[in-house]
């Protein structure tokens, strides 16, 4: 059996067995019967995420209250029956608020219908995040069964959902548990998946975490390679032939991570984890692998990183992080990519500034009209007295790109009454500059 070192360094186990009945005799596409498919689940945050000053619930991040294991009163068994009924039907609708205000009533993420659909499982294959945080943080049994005897990673890796496998590694969820139709989660992506960006980063994630890639599958006897080469998904065959042919030595793992991140290689950053590298390693610079996929924004090492629990708040001897450099390279994929790791959005660069400061100054419209929404502080001040808005015009060109940032900034809500250390606002260092157009906006902002 293979070791799991990225669930030995980070898991935190939050529950323990549970039990399902067995249904002997299902066909693959009995199993899928019935289930709604979706490619979209928001990515989970790291297990220990960071304070965020975004607003709770936003982007996938759980409420405050996710974590509230208060029961408003004693129930009987009949009002935890009717309870534990409705909070299955708003898991399976996605209703995340009706969830929480059912767990609040002391409703069970772990109570099961008589399909053995649970809250929990639910929202392992069908999300979004919030759900599976909200039963997370109340108790799940994250190797709990469902009709199939699989357990939520099989579910999720079915899906695609390479961010919710990333998210059960961490909470403990069983690697290579095998379901009643003789596959394991590793098989489920391979044999029911499509060989799409969304496997492959859920095959990745598995061998990333240690997934035993010689289990043969009950039926045909065929491993997950061969059904890989089967199918045609070569760029999964050729990973899990890597594992087999190619594997990186445990003593080199972090120097190969930190190079894989930087180059764009995820199949071999994966290898490099599966030998013991560290999630957080550092280069002489202080660059964790993450900050080192930002950097050269490397949406595929970065996404394999942010699902295993890579902080997005690292800080390299220069202060900057994953998230603040975002805002330096204007990345919008790469900020979604991020988003759901929860960075911290108060976190300041060596020049005292929040991520759409730089974003401003740059031209980054698409990336400064993204990131307004997430909450950050647009009136945020910087070591020289800066607001984003003034970046945008003394650090600006006057053109088409900083006037729709300029508009952008007003529309969020950002202040031009907000002066320089000088008392010189926007407005007039626009008028200074003959920015008319600008100055045109702040005139009309500022009556």
């Amino acid at each position: 059996m293979a070791v799991h070192p990225v669930w030995a360094r980070v898991a935190v186990p939050l529950a323990v067995l549970a039990t399902g009945a067995l249904l002997v005799g299902c066909t693959a596409g009995e199993r899928r019967g019935g289930e709604t498919a979706t490619a979209d689940s928001s990515a989970p945050p790291p297990a220990a995420s960071p304070t965020s000053s975004r607003s709770p619930g936003e982007d996938g991040s759980p409420s405050p209250e996710d974590g509230r294991a208060t029961v408003e009163r004693t129930l009987d068994a009949p009002e935890q029956a009717r309870l534990d009924s409705k909070l299955i039907a708003a898991a399976r609708s996605r209703d995340v608020e009706e969830a929480r205000r059912l767990v609040r009533r002391g409703a069970d993420v772990n109570a099961q219908d008589e399909g053995q659909e649970s809250a929990f499982l639910l929202a392992t294959s069908e999300g979004p995040l919030a759900m599976l945080e909200l039963t997370l943080r109340h108790g799940a049994r994250v190797n709990a069964k469902d009709s199939f005897d699989g357990t939520g990673m099989i579910r999720a890796a079915d899906r695609g959902h390479a961010d919710v496998v990333g998210r059960l590694v961490r909470a403990g969820t069983e690697l290579d548990h095998v379901n009643n139709l003789g596959w394991t989660a590793l098989h489920e992506a391979v044999i029911l998946g499509d060989g799409s960006e969304r496997y492959v980063d859920t095959v990745r994630v598995l061998v990333a975490a240690g997934a035993d890639t010689t289990v043969p599958t009950v039926r045909d006897g065929l491993t997950a390679r061969e059904h890989a080469r089967a199918a045609g998904h070569r760029e999964i065959a050729q990973l899990l032939a890597r594992v087999e042919q190619d594997p990186v030595r445990r003593g080199r793992a972090d120097a190969v991570l930190l190079q894989a991140a930087r180059t764009g290689d995820p199949d071999t950053a994966a290898l490099a984890l599966r030998a013991g590298a560290d999630l957080e390693g550092r280069d002489d610079r202080r660059r964790t692998p993450l900050l080192l996929a930002v950097t050269e924004d490397r949406l595929a090492a970065a996404r394999l990183l942010v699902y295993l629990g890579a902080d997005p708040d690292a800080v390299d001897d220069q202060q900057d992080t994953p998230w603040l450099v975002t805002g330096v390279t204007g990345s919008v994929p790469m900020l979604e990519v991020l988003l759901p790791a929860r960075p911290d959005l108060t976190l300041r660069n060596r020049y005292g500034g929040v991520s759409v400061i730089p974003a401003a100054e740059r031209g980054h419209v698409d990336y400064v009209r993204r990131v307004v929404r997430t909450g950050i502080d647009v009136d945020h001040v910087n070591d020289l007295g800066w607001t984003a808005l003034l970046e945008a015009v003394i650090l600006g060109d006057g053109g088409p790109r900083h006037q729709e940032i300029v508009r952008i900034l007003l529309d969020a809500g950002a202040d031009p009454d907000i002066a320089d250390k000088d008392g010189v606002t926007a407005l007039e260092h626009a008028e200074r500059r003959g920015y008319d157009e600008i100055a045109r906006r702040l005139g009309r902002a500022g009556r």
